[in-house]
């Protein structure tokens, strides 16, 4: 592994507590299961996503000096994650994401990624100063937990004109904070359809129509899934719908991150449209089946 990435992550790196059950919850239920801890975050786990694809990926973010910072450090490291361009902060503490899960899906998941949001543009200083190519024109895959200002500088911003830029709201209750890159027409915008529906202001009952009024409204290139239904690809010129393997869930959380890192990672390999959403499709279900390591 060398410090030259071949892909940047911008984003979220912060703690995945997770909480599992193997039996179907409702709301107020008490039921056993299993926690775990995991490193995690929409940029985090789409980097290390793509190491599993062979990439060498860099993580833009923050994370605290803390003991907690300190070891999802390491643990990033350990898993072949180029961390020298991570802003470290002394006074924030390190983030985390707590979900529970349960055979029915995901019953109810709190992001707390507000040390990210209070250090700003500090996690771009890398584009702009001699630690990376300027201008850096690799892939970027970049994730809606930054503030609504600093995505819509980024939309606009002249440091990632020249770069693949690749887009994903990290939940439907930060969907919204992508409208710019509708208003800009950059990069490829990785939804689900309740979140092509908010961005839209309207519900759309497939993929292809979701894909479709994204173009309509700006977007340059759109992917939208739809859990078990066909996914869709399009731009102005193409578009590739395909369902997704049929495979008992055993995982809910990062399998859309898990999609995303392995379209980009197809795409950048050289596969075609077809061939890279089989690639897409196929990883996830291995992922949400418990097959693949994380």
């Amino acid at each position: 592994m060398t410090d030259t990435p071949d892909i940047l992550c911008i984003g979220s790196v912060l703690w995945d507590v997770i909480g599992r059950c193997d039996t179907p919850m409702r709301h107020g239920s008490d039921m056993p299961g299993r926690i775990t801890r995991l490193p995690g975050g929409v940029a985090l786990n789409i980097a290390m996503a793509l190491r599993r694809f062979g990439l060498n990926p860099a993580l833009l973010s923050a994370v605290g000096r803390d003991t907690q910072g300190e070891a999802l450090i390491a643990a990033c490291e350990a898993r072949g994650l180029l961390t020298h361009l991570i802003y470290r902060s002394d006074d924030l503490p390190t983030d985390q994401y707590m979900a529970v899960e349960a055979t029915n899906g995901l019953i109810a998941a709190i992001a707390d990624a507000h040390s990210l949001e209070a250090a700003g543009d500090k996690i771009l200083l890398p584009l702009r100063d001699s630690a990376l190519p300027q201008p850096f024109t690799g892939a970027v895959v970049l994730d809606g937990n930054l503030t609504v200002d600093l995505l819509s500088q980024i939309a606009r911003s002249p440091l990632l004109a020249q770069t693949d830029l690749r887009v994903a709201p990290a939940s439907p209750g930060k969907a919204l904070r992508l409208a710019p890159f509708l208003q800009t027409g950059r990069g490829t915008l990785y939804v689900n359809l309740e979140e092509a529906g908010l961005l839209c202001q309207t519900e759309f009952t497939n993929s292809q129509a979701a894909a479709a009024a994204l173009l309509a409204r700006g977007a340059a290139r759109a992917v939208v899934t739809d859990g078990g239904k066909p996914t869709t690809v399009a731009d102005a010129q193409v578009i590739t719908t395909q369902t997704p393997p049929p495979v008992a869930v055993t995982r809910i959380t990062g399998a859309g991150d898990t999609f995303m890192a392995a379209h980009v990672a197809a795409e950048l390999g050289g596969f075609g449209a077809d061939d890279a959403l089989d690639a897409a499709l196929s990883a996830a279900a291995l992922y949400v089946s418990g097959e693949t390591k994380i």
